[in-house]
């Protein structure tokens, strides 16, 4: 619907999101031919595993309904209790064989597409009541591919049929001769065997069919590019919102960076078009000092007028100015290689604090500073 209403073809992978959607729907890739093969291949390996406590178990239940006394046919609640003695002894004797059966049903369809719930999947849905629904299914292209699928098991199981009988010829055949118990137990071996075998073919449609379901649920699946673009906004967000609230957080973001010039020791600049501000707090929390506010052109200018109004020293050291906004994040100490350089800046600062207290002479404007090669930027 989506594909011939966009004019687009489906020609993306499925997103995680339609996946996980598909699923909730109950939608997952599913092979009843793989859940036939391991039921089959269970009941017959089962029956050949515990087929014979179950024959010894059936035939004690004979000889004890069948050896009567003439006292038991007077007996009217007799039938009653070997009957349900009967049922009791079977159903014990038949349990092993029911466990490994449903068993093998729970786990051929997770065995493709994993353990799936959902609600979705069993609420009513009147479209499948529709007659025109069915009528379209039953003559949709998955449909003529079930017919195939069908016709095609019918003529391999066959075929292993009479390849299976071909082989056993003498064995049936010589049955005849043997005494009755051991041609019983012989023709139940034969049949069990038999049975192994026919299941066992099963195993190649799977295989077919396997990757076939596989392919068909991810065609299914598939988007158009426009799906894509749209999922993603709807996820995402619009990028018009996605930006402005961007654009909020950058503004927040510089109103507390802005707030914390006042309390910065220093302000180094480039001296027009960098500017960053050191804080560093004896015996703190911090070992190093610490990136308070930074910024280029306009934002730089900004931090400078800030500096100005609340008698925040301006240093002018432009390779260290560049250095430390390049190397060092917001409320991050600056790196090792930037100590000295800084350290000499700090101590500039508090000699120029003793000075306008009238306590120590002018210092010195620093103007050569220590900055490793790796560190410099142009």
């Amino acid at each position: 619907m989506a594909e011939q209403e966009t004019g687009q073809e489906k020609t993306e992978e499925p997103t995680p999101k339609r996946i996980k959607d598909a699923r909730e729907k109950g939608d997952v890739a599913r092979s009843k031919e793989l859940t036939t093969t391991v039921v089959l291949l269970a009941a017959a390996l089962g029956l050949m595993v515990f087929g014979p406590g179950i024959a010894l178990s059936l035939e004690r239940i004979l000889r004890r309904n069948l050896t009567l006394d003439r006292s038991d046919l007077f007996d009217t609640e007799l039938m009653f209790a070997n009957l349900n003695s009967a049922v009791i002894e079977m159903t014990w004797a038949m349990m092993a064989l029911y466990a490994v059966i449903v068993l093998a049903a729970i786990v051929g369809p997770i065995a493709l597409g994993g353990w799936n719930f959902s609600r979705k999947a069993i609420a009513p849905k009147f479209s499948r009541v529709n007659p025109l629904s069915g009528l379209k299914r039953m003559f949709s292209m998955k449909a003529l591919i079930e017919l195939l699928k069908a016709l095609a098991k019918f003529l391999v199981v066959g075929a292993l049929c009479v390849v299976i009988l071909l082989l056993q010829q003498p064995d049936l055949l010589g049955m005849g001769d043997e005494p009755l118990i051991p041609a019983m137990r012989h023709g139940l071996e034969v049949l069990g065997w038999a049975f192994v075998l026919m299941c066992s073919t099963m195993i190649l449609i799977a295989a077919v069919d396997v990757p076939f379901q596989l392919y068909d649920y991810r065609k299914k699946l598939k988007m158009t590019l426009q799906e894509v673009k749209d999922e993603m906004k709807n996820t995402e967000g619009k990028p018009e919102v996605k930006s402005r609230i961007r654009q909020l957080q950058y503004e927040m973001a510089q109103r507390r960076m802005m707030s914390e010039v006042p309390e910065a020791d220093v302000v180094i600049t480039n001296p027009e078009h960098y500017a960053v501000a050191l804080k560093y707090q004896e015996g703190g929390s911090s070992s190093a000092p610490m990136l308070v506010a930074k910024g280029v052109d306009e934002l730089a200018l900004k931090i400078r007028e800030v500096a100005v109004d609340n008698e925040v020293p301006i240093l002018t050291a432009p390779p260290l100015a560049r250095a430390i906004y390049y190397s060092t994040q917001l409320e991050d100490e600056i790196p090792e290689g930037l100590y000295v350089a800084v350290a000499q800046v700090l101590a500039y600062v508090y000699q120029l604090r003793e000075y306008r207290a009238r306590r120590a002479d002018k210092p010195v404007v620093p103007t050569e500073f220590a900055i490793p090669d790796e560190l410099k930027r142009d």
